[in-house]
């Protein structure tokens, strides 16, 4: 037992760059609400949303935690919005005159159709996070697409589950515990978040709530600080804590059964490579273990693991009409943006799949393929942000045309 490594991970290291440069948080953790504009009658007839572009406006505004805002919207035009728990839409936004787009998971259920809600963590240097966070506000209007990911109740199917999140990872298991708790009696959830302490916390009081409405909710927190933890058991006696990092001892103690479990995990990529390890060490079934990378943590796991293999030999990356020049050190995205043709690319970390498209010739190498099916591997599509070429390469994007002068 000896043998097993605890997790690797620790919140104040992994935000010690953003301690230098914090971003301004929201000061006052109030309710916006937008006055009533939108009929019962016109709710209950609405269309539902399964797919696509969707206009929405922000209804309500409120603070998680000094650092992390949820928003709720609804749509311009009432629809229902139907999705699977678990995934994430595309915020297709213009910020000081450039075009940005970014994935945010919808931390609410589709149990409760009338709205979405999306919960953002303000991040140091953050465009998008911060741009939200502060500028975003009751009756303005977005554009969203998707809803996208595998990493879901309808596309994983289990018996029993365990939720291990951290940071602002949890807003998936938010999603699927709500979906669980409102559409089924019996579910068996063990959930066991990390935090660096009770005020970073998110949704404390609403999984409070779900774990004292059900008598197979086993609610848990891994917190690096252990003042104040006292503040989660109160919401909820049966609260589990513990102090530190999530070890192997930790987790026993806290889901005795987690060896019988189905294993949904969120957070940092430092995060999920310790839980992986933790569980392949502990000789887990990793065939019950799926993972969700989570914001620009993912991205830097991705630059990481790539640093090593850099070439700066030129090839050319031929799309259409246009044929642009692109080292083996550069990914297809920034070739794609270097044109500046039309490519959405929320994530930018091999998560989301929006920057997806077709290698008709050549040879590249990818590290993230997660949001591809094994129809799409097999018929040559890549993501571009995790992608780089490593010949002359020939590429097709769907949403392009080219036009010869």
């Amino acid at each position: 037992m000896s043998s097993i490594p605890s997790l690797g991970f620790s919140f104040s290291q992994a935000l010690s760059a953003q301690t230098a440069k914090k971003a301004p948080t929201v000061s006052e953790p109030k309710v916006n609400v937008a006055p009533a504009s939108v009929l019962p009658q016109a709710l209950l007839a609405a269309d539902s949303w399964q797919r696509g572009e969707v206009q929405l406006r922000c209804v309500e505004k409120w603070n998680e935690t000094h650092d992390v805002v949820s928003f709720r919207f609804q749509g311009i035009t009432p629809v229902k919005f139907n999705f699977k728990p678990g995934q994430f839409i595309t915020f297709k936004l213009d910020i000081n005159g450039v075009k940005t787009y970014r994935s945010y998971t919808i931390s609410s259920s589709p149990s409760r159709p009338f709205s979405l809600v999306v919960t953002v963590k303000q991040i140091a240097g953050g465009v998008v996070s911060n741009y939200l966070a502060q500028s975003l506000n009751v009756g303005d209007e977005v554009t969203v697409t998707g809803p996208d990911g595998v990493f879901n109740l309808v596309d994983i199917v289990a018996d029993k589950y365990l939720f291990l999140s951290a940071g602002c990872g949890v807003t998936p298991m938010h999603s699927m515990s709500r979906w669980l708790c409102d559409t089924t009696t019996d579910s068996d959830i063990a959930f066991v978040h990390s935090a660096k302490s009770v005020d970073d916390v998110i949704f404390a009081d609403a999984m409070a709530s779900m774990a004292s409405r059900s008598q197979q909710f086993n609610l848990n927190y891994v917190l690096e600080s252990a003042d104040n933890q006292h503040q989660l058991t109160d919401k909820y006696a049966q609260t589990g804590c513990a102090t530190g990092r999530l070890t192997l001892e930790a987790l026993t103690k806290l889901v005795p059964d987690y060896q019988q479990r189905t294993v949904f995990v969120c957070g940092p990529e430092p995060y999920m490579a310790a839980v992986k390890l933790l569980l392949q060490a502990a000789e887990f079934d990793m065939t019950q273990f799926h993972q969700e990378s989570f914001g620009d943590s993912s991205a830097m796991g991705i630059k990481a693991a790539t640093e090593g293999r850099a070439s700066t030999e030129q090839f050319m990356l031929s799309i259409g009409d246009k044929d642009i020049s692109l080292s083996g050190d550069q990914t297809l995205l920034e070739g794609i943006e270097s044109e500046k043709l039309p490519i959405i690319a929320a994530c930018r970390s091999g998560v989301c799949g929006a920057c997806k498209c077709q290698v008709i010739s050549g040879t590249v190498t990818s590290t993230s393929q997660m949001a591809l099916t094994a129809d799409e591997i097999a018929a040559g599509f890549v993501l571009a942000c995790s992608t780089k070429i490593t010949s002359d390469v020939q590429l097709k994007m769907c949403n392009y045309s080219p036009t010869r002068s």
